[in-house]
């Protein structure tokens, strides 16, 4: 849904407004990333909004009111915990929370989460567990507050953008130069608005991405991506405006992206959330996490000719 301010007043108050939600549950979206001011994710409820900013809110992506979630076991990897949060590795091809239009019976990462908080004996929440999410399709470290204190905690490093996340993306061709920062800003695009894309407007935003190859073969590349900016698919728009699409993406990906995933058998999105780096609430430490790749992913490496990351 996007929607164009009228007048200055906070994010969370403008979009209680103009939408069905109530107030908190428009900060449950903020929570989440669902939120955008001029193409860039906010994540403060009590930004000001000024007269003329476009603010999207996908509310399809919101976890349903009220849904039951029940837990079950996914036998989720637990990769760090300590008394306010854990780190689990998601896999793929599950959604992290319901959403408008999925089916009520599906499970998401959420259940699984349910689970692993009743074998601890610890209340669960729905609003207070989840401090960021990851795409259906994209694995990876996700961080949970255990509490709803930590959650609060978590987020305002979310929000201050001190929260260090390094992804690892095998794409099609191999970048030049191996070593680069991508500084091109990004907005939504003007003709497929479920897009984002590189864009030189007033609506788009300051958008930067350090990049690496890490190896490579003849017709693609693994490379570690780490983020300056938190701009919505910002790795995956950055990579194939470089001309370098992630492989597996139907949305960002070009003919021959999809002729080198078809040869190596890719059959999603090969983006993988690798190292995450944050505070944690219980003991003030840094703390960083690292999440091997899927075994999925060994078979097109191993095909490609590229060794697998350590």
């Amino acid at each position: 849904m996007e929607l164009t301010a009228d007048t200055s007043s906070r994010l969370d108050a403008f979009l209680a407004s103009k939408t069905s939600l109530s107030r908190s549950r428009v900060r449950r979206a903020i929570d989440l990333e669902l939120v955008t001011v001029n193409g860039s994710v906010e994540l403060k409820p009590a930004k000001k909004v000024k007269k003329g900013d476009i603010v999207e809110i996908d509310v399809d992506s919101l976890p349903v009111e009220g849904a039951q979630i029940s837990p079950v076991n996914l036998s989720l990897e637990v990769l760090y915990e300590d008394a306010a949060c854990m780190v689990i590795c998601k896999p793929s091809g599950v959604s992290v929370h319901p959403g408008a239009g999925m089916p009520p019976d599906e499970v998401t990462v959420l259940h699984g989460i349910a689970w692993l908080m009743k074998e601890r004996s610890l209340p669960f929440s729905t609003e207070t567990s989840l401090v960021h999410r990851l795409d259906k399709d994209t694995t990876g470290c996700l961080l949970v507050a255990k509490t709803a204190a930590a959650h609060t905690a978590l987020q305002s490093q979310f929000a201050d953008r001190t929260v260090q996340k390094s992804y690892l993306a095998l794409v099609s061709g191999v970048p030049d130069p191996p070593k680069a920062v991508i500084d091109a800003p990004i907005g939504r695009n003007l003709t497929e608005r479920t897009k984002m894309s590189v864009l030189k407007t007033t609506v788009s935003r300051e958008a930067k991405t350090s990049y690496e190859v890490l190896d490579q073969s003849a017709e693609c590349a693994l490379v570690r991506c780490d983020l300056h900016t938190g701009r919505t698919h910002q790795i995956r728009v950055h990579m194939a405006f470089i001309g370098q699409p992630v492989l597996g993406d139907a949305t960002y990906g070009s003919s021959e992206s999809s002729s080198v995933a078809r040869k190596l058998g890719v059959e999603t999105l090969l983006l993988h959330a690798w190292r995450l780096t944050f505070v944690s609430p219980d003991t003030g430490k840094h703390i960083s996490v690292q999440c091997t790749v899927p075994a999925s992913w060994a078979k097109t490496l191993s095909e490609a000719g590229i060794s697998e990351p350590q």
